[in-house]
């Protein structure tokens, strides 16, 4: 069993169902979804390694799904689709898609370029120490913030909790949690410390912004909310 989540997102449930059956047996773990809308609040939740995305989906289609995916996240997307027209391929990709096939596809063909994405994928993610949203960029390599287009200084536990934060849109986390990832298994100080951290972080970033926040989730923790 390897270690990849894939999102299949097509409301036609046979297929579906028998991309799931195929990624199974090649040892990925895989979330179907039949709704755009649902799949993209379950993403924001909890990202996959790659997204198979369907563009032609009742509410939200795969290019809009695409379009909120890229806001916020550089994750794989390989588009599926009856589509075939060069406009529509060449529409996918200028919106951040990986990959592009066409239905009626070959599930082999279909595994073999979700397995090559990863790869291209996997060591540029591996490297990767950076993390930005609107207005908001977090880099741990040189421990630099920039808000709204300034740089701000941010002491480096204060940056590592909000690097965490935001490299984990929409999941919340207990202050023991944080604690663990961020100071590590060896202190020994009180909670509240993250309490401190977080009011601190706030302060900094404390201009209007439509798109994230880090929000209190009361009785358990806090969360980097992207909307």
């Amino acid at each position: 069993m390897n270690d990849y989540r894939i999102m299949v997102v097509d409301d036609d449930f046979n297929i579906n169902q028998l991309i799931k059956l195929y990624l199974e047996k090649e040892g990925f773990r895989v979330e179907p979804f039949q709704d755009g809308l649902q799949a993209l609040k379950a993403f924001r939740e909890y990202p996959p390694d790659l997204v198979v995305l369907d563009l032609m989906l009742p509410g939200i289609d795969g290019w809009e799904i695409c379009r909120e995916i890229r806001k916020t996240s550089d994750i794989p997307i390989i588009m599926l689709t009856a589509k075939g027209e060069t406009f529509d391929k060449v529409l996918g990709l200028e919106l951040g898609a990986d990959d592009y096939i066409v239905k009626p596809f070959d599930p082999k063909e279909l595994i073999a370029r979700i397995k090559a994405v990863l790869r291209r994928n996997r060591p540029a993610r591996d490297n990767i120490r950076e993390v930005s949203y609107p207005n908001l960029t977090v880099n741990l390599s040189d421990y630099t913030v920039t808000f709204h287009g300034n740089q701000i200084e941010f002491p480096p536990k204060e940056l590592e909790l909000l690097y965490f934060l935001a490299s984990n849109p929409n999941k919340v986390f207990t202050r023991e949690q944080l604690l663990e990832q961020v100071w590590g298994f060896d202190f020994y100080g009180d909670s509240r410390t993250v309490d401190v951290h977080i009011k601190r972080i706030r302060e900094k970033l404390n201009k209007e912004t439509n798109n994230w926040q880090i929000k209190t989730v009361w009785g358990v923790g806090y969360k980097f909310e992207v909307k």
